[in-house]
């Protein structure tokens, strides 16, 4: 191979590297119907239930509920995560779509860094609220990092994505709060 064909390869591989780091994020949908997944446990007493449910690329994904609120964690060891014990004080119910934010790793593949799941919150005869929680998805550190109000912000879906590609990867579960992004109803995170 000649230095002007060598030089050319290097070229194209660099630009192409170039080129797959700054890809964007993505966004993929899966459903998240609990009639669709499998129930691990029941405690008829006080009414708590989990599943295991299939997410993005077969990611498992554990739902609880108990005490009228919701639990959702990812991953292997999604029962052993943060985000498996996180919710929202009030009562709440999750939605049936979970939207999934991909990065594209140094082998080109799409891998989740986030999910933004809307939850539903009961406010004692008001108006629903709705809250977009973005939960990081990193094994050891799968956690909330983020809510939007999704009333109180017009543009609430996008800030749910900037947040989570600002923040995923980064976010240290143990030492940091979830963001709260844009601004909020007031009393809405209290019960």
């Amino acid at each position: 191979m000649n230095k002007h064909s060598l030089f050319w390869l290097i070229a194209g591989a660099l630009l192409t590297q170039q080129v797959m780091a700054k890809e964007p994020n993505d966004s993929s949908y899966t459903d998240l119907k609990l009639d669709d997944c499998q129930v691990t446990s029941k405690n008829p007493r006080d009414e708590s239930v989990t599943w295991m449910c299939v997410g993005f690329d077969d990611m498992p994904v554990y739902v609880a509920e108990g005490d009228l609120r919701m639990f959702v964690s990812y991953g292997e060891r999604a029962t052993e995560e943060l985000a498996a014990s996180q919710t929202l004080p009030p009562f709440n119910q999750i939605h049936s779509k979970l939207e999934w934010r991909l990065r594209v790793d140094s082998d080109g593949r799409k891998r989740p860094i986030a999910t933004i799941l809307r939850y539903f919150l009961q406010n004692e005869g008001k108006a629903e609220n709705q809250i977009l929680v973005v939960t990081q998805i990193k094994p050891g550190e799968t956690c909330h990092i983020a809510y939007v109000d999704a009333i109180a912000n017009p543009n609430a879906n996008a800030d749910a994505r900037e947040a989570a590609d600002r923040l995923a990867g980064t976010f240290d579960c143990g030492e940091q709060e979830p963001e709260i992004v844009g601004p909020q109803t007031p009393g809405i995170f209290m019960e």
